[in-house]
């Protein structure tokens, strides 16, 4: 990995890769559309960069991000973005992105055999979405892919709350936002305490439960990204300033949200001077081994 922390202002720690640039996409049309209409995408539905287009579109705002795609083929019937394919695209962009990956977790010992491989291929963490990929994280199947990710030292993104996937179609197309409740993964957060636990967004509706996991649990975090900061809870800006200051991570949730958009209403927030640094790098930098020395 190099990026050189004092080139960057800021580490984005949620971006997704929706398209590996060669006509397949991470989700079937209707579901991109829905999300884009959802988030009021300036970019039109079915916005989808390649991830050339995002290492771009970071470097030239002196920024770096971590990518992802969502592998949830077993739940939606449509074929997984090759894992291998974008660790190597994301391979051309060291100075500005940190690649994750993602594995479907109700394949059982095939994910688990596939994300060793893609740890062996060079990525550092782990995206699950569990109302996309339809599962509950405390499901004790799936602890033997926990488990991986822990022995090969990978952080676990895990969605948690509302998701625009699937918003405002007839029965939200079937996902199930239950599966996202972050008190599902505060067994997990416990039973593997060597685990890296990354909350992803604001957990609306269950914020409170976040906030209270990220107290309770070193080895649990809250990345900020899928929604504009002007609409964070009052709490999650007093945890903010206060008991989570080393707890909590900038992300967008680009290209749905863009950095500029989260980075501009962020500097509105009223956060302390001294916290703004820890929540836009510092805090990831930790997270993501990325510290000087």
């Amino acid at each position: 990995m190099s990026i050189d922390l004092d080139a960057v202002t800021a580490i984005d720690t949620h971006v997704h890769i929706e398209t590996d640039g060669q006509g397949n996409y991470a989700l079937d049309q209707e579901l991109l559309d829905a999300s884009a209409a959802y988030f009021k995408n300036e970019a039109g539905p079915g916005r989808a960069p390649t991830v050339d287009q995002i290492a771009e579109h970071y470097r030239g705002q002196r920024l770096a991000a971590v990518v992802f795609t969502v592998d949830a083929h077993r739940a939606t019937g449509h074929p997984a973005l090759s894992g291998t394919r974008l660790l190597e695209q994301v391979g051309h962009h060291p100075d500005v992105l940190v690649p994750f990956c993602s594995v479907d977790p109700t394949a059982g010992a095939e994910a688990v055999a596939l994300l060793r491989d893609l740890a062996a291929g060079g990525a550092r963490g782990l995206k699950l979405h569990p109302s996309v990929q339809a599962f509950a994280p405390n499901d004790p199947a799936l602890y033997p892919l926990y488990e991986a990710a822990a022995e090969l030292g990978l952080p676990i993104v895990f969605h948690t709350g509302q998701t625009g996937i699937g918003a405002g179609m007839p029965g939200g197309r079937g996902i199930r936002l239950r599966y996202s409740d972050p008190m599902l993964i505060d067994d997990v957060a416990a039973d593997l305490p060597s685990l890296t636990v990354i909350l992803a967004h604001p957990s609306v509706p269950w914020q409170d439960s976040a906030i209270s996991m990220a107290t309770h649990k070193a080895n649990v975090y809250i990345d900020l990204s899928g929604w504009s900061p002007k609409y964070f809870a009052p709490q999650l800006v007093r945890a903010i300033n206060g008991l989570l200051k080393r707890k909590v991570l900038f992300g967008s949730d680009f290209p749905l949200l863009t950095p500029q958009r989260w980075l501009a209403d962020f500097e509105r927030l009223e956060i302390k001077p001294e916290v703004r640094p820890l929540v836009l790098k510092e805090n990831a930098a930790g997270v993501l081994g990325l510290r000087h020395g």
